[in-house]
Order: structure tokens, then C-alpha cells, then sequence
């Protein structure tokens, strides 16, 4: 049973009998763009920005050198990914769809509702961004809402357009720096909590129990060997394999030869082949946890369920606030090109 499709089409359901309650207030783009406006979050952004003028005029300078930074940034990742793919052998795209059911190599699937959960985080803290720095500058912001691109959903803040462009290009660019710059202090404020708090706390009660093979690349020594994803690795080479960090001192020291895989659903002779000079196996894998004696069962679940929404939040919140800074049509970084420009 796929969980996924019955959430999915129970979460639009629901949406699509709110949608048909409150078809006259909702407007459509194109038939696939669909906003529908509130005035929700425009009294807690006015007040925010009465509150901490200076700071937020500081950071919202701060947001216009890594606007320009990331700009820079997004471009050599994409030129270089681009030339990887065209001239080395092996090389996995640096862009890919962040949906769930589609595997990414490297990352651990993604659940409906962290992609709902995360995203909706995501965009409302980008799009309030927008809006307190539009009142910091006292532009007014007419309305918010949320918004759906076809089955993806977003939040939207619609600040005064006539008044922004009068606005000094410095305030200009502050106010379209804001959201993506928001979205990697999310980034970097989510790696922080879960490392320094999160993980301390998780680990406390949790201890390694193997790895588990999420992904196997095709055509690669674990493929040729015939493992599979979800099989989980218990041992190498007559060694127990309790987390990731045991299958990496085997490979680091690992020279030739073949090795003896021993899963939960046999065992498996593979040749590594060598990478950089580091042996490789072509999988992706996670570790499996299990919960030490004296705790419940269900906190496993749960911390685990709580990991992967810290993971999927600094994923997207990253990848988005790069994305909106790539200098192209109506997304933020196209608008800063075009007010610097």
C-alpha cells in the first residue's frame, strides 16, 4: 500500500472542495496558477519592522552581498555540473525535482507530508521575508496568500509594485534579497539546531543497528553484484557493520580484491572499483537505528520522523534560496539583475 498517493490524494481532495467553496475569490494564471489572497501576516510584518528598523535595514544590506555571492555561486555550480555530465563518465546531475517518489541519488526518499510539511515552512518564511523588508523601506504590502503551480504548493506576499520602484536601488534590492537570503539562514539555523540539540538528544536513546542500501546505481559494482535497495548490511568481511561510519573505515583502507557483503537477505561477493583513489561501491545508504534498553519503541518513529522534516527543511530551504537568485525572469535573482543592471 503507498501511503504517499493516498495522502496526497486525500491533502487535494480537501483542497480542491476548498477551492470550489471559494472559487470567486481564488484567481487563475494560465490555467495551471492559482492564488488566492489573504491579509494574513501584514499586521505581525508591520510590527516587526516598527520594532527592529536599524537591524533589519542591516541585514537587509547583508541579503544584497549574498544575493550577488549566491548569484555567482549557483552559476559555477550549474556550469560545472553541466560540464561533468558532458565530459565525465559517471556524473550525476547537480539539479534535480525535489518531489516525492522520485529518487535522487545520495538522499533518502522523501514522504508526502515532509514535502508538503517543508515546503509550506519554506515558502511562508521567503515570502514574509519579502514583506517585512518592503515595510522596513514603507512600502506598502497589499495583500498575502497562498499559491498553487500545478499540484506544487507556495505562499506569495504582494508588496506595492509602483511604490517599490521608487524606491533607491539599495532598498530595492534589500526587499528582493530578502526571501532567498531567509531561506539559508533557515538552512543554516536548521543544520545548527539539529547537530547541537537535535542529534544530542536522539542519541541518547538511539544506537546504530546496521545500514540499509537506498539506492543502487546502475551499472555499478553493488548493481553487478545483484544488491538491491532496502537491503541492509550487517557485516563486511567477517567485520559487524553497526553504522556508515564502519563501512567507511573498511573502504578507506580497502586497497583490491573482492568484498563479502552479509545482509539480511544473504550474502554478496562485490568488486569495488576506485574513485579518486577510494574505493566505491555504487549504493547510497542510511543507517538503521534502534532504540536502547529501557526506552519505548514508538520514540524511534517519532525522532526519526522529526529527522527526515530537519533534513528535507534544510535541503529545500537551501536549494530554493539558491534557485531564486539565478539572474533569470521574474524570480528574485532576475529582479536584482534587473534593478543593478
Amino acid at each position: 500500500m503507498n501511503f504517499n498517493i493516498i495522502f496526497a490524494v486525500i491533502f487535494y481532495g480537501l483542497l480542491y472542495i476548498f477551492y470550489l467553496k471559494h472559487k470567486n475569490k481564488f484567481e487563475v494564471q494560465g490555467k495551471i496558477f492559482a492564488l488566492y489572497r489573504t491579509k494574513l501576516g501584514l499586521k505581525l510584518m508591520d510590527k516587526i519592522a516598527k520594532k527592529f528598523p536599524k537591524t533589519l535595514n542591516f541585514i537587509g544590506h547583508l541579503g544584497i552581498l549574498f544575493g550577488f555571492a549566491g548569484m555567482i555561486f549557483i552559476f559555477y555550480i550549474l556550469f560545472k555540473g553541466a560540464y561533468n555530465l558532458l565530459f565525465v563518465k559517471g556524473a550525476t546531475p547537480v539539479v534535480a525535482p525535489v518531489l516525492p517518489g522520485i529518487s535522487i541519488p545520495g538522499l533518502p526518499e522523501l514522504s508526502f507530508w515532509h514535502w508538503i510539511i517543508a515546503i509550506f515552512i519554506v515558502a511562508v518564511i521567503h515570502e514574509f521575508s519579502h514583506g517585512v523588508l518592503s515595510r522596513v523601506y514603507n512600502v506598502k504590502v497589499k495583500s498575502s496568500g497562498f499559491a498553487f503551480l500545478g499540484p506544487i504548493l507556495a505562499a506569495f506576499v504582494e508588496p506595492d509594485e509602483k511604490q517599490v520602484k521608487k524606491k533607491k536601488k539599495n532598498h530595492q534590492l534589500s526587499i528582493m534579497a530578502a526571501g532567498p537570503f531567509s531561506n539559508v539562514l533557515l538552512a543554516l539555523i536548521v543544520l545548527l539546531f539539529f547537530n547541537f540539540l537535535f542529534l544530542p538528544l536522539e542519541n541518547s536513546f538511539i544506537e546504530p543497528n546496521g545500514i540499509m542500501i537506498v539506492n543502487v546505481e546502475s551499472g555499478g559494482p553493488a548493481s553487478e553484484a545483484g544488491l538491491s535497495a532496502n537491503l541492509i548490511i550487517k557485516g563486511i568481511n567477517n567485520q559487524e557493520i553497526k553504522s556508515k561510519t564502519d563501512l567507511f573505515n573498511i573502504l578507506k583502507d580497502f586497497k583490491q580484491g573482492t568484498l563479502n557483503l552479509v545482509t539480511d537477505k544473504g550474502s554478496y561477493n562485490i568488486k569495488p572499483i576506485f574513485k579518486d583513489g577510494k574505493a566505491y561501491l555504487g549504493i547510497s545508504i542510511i543507517d538503521v537505528n534502534g532504540v536502547k534498553a529501557g526506552y519505548p519503541t514508538s520514540l524511534l518513529s517519532i525522532f526519526l520522523w522529526f529527522n527526515m522534516l530537519f533534513f528535507w527543511i534544510w535541503v529545500i530551504s537551501f536549494g530554493i534560496g539558491l534557485f531564486n537568485l539565478l539572474p533569470f525572469g521574474p524570480i528574485d535573482g532576475g529582479r536584482m539583475f534587473q534593478i543593478a543592471a
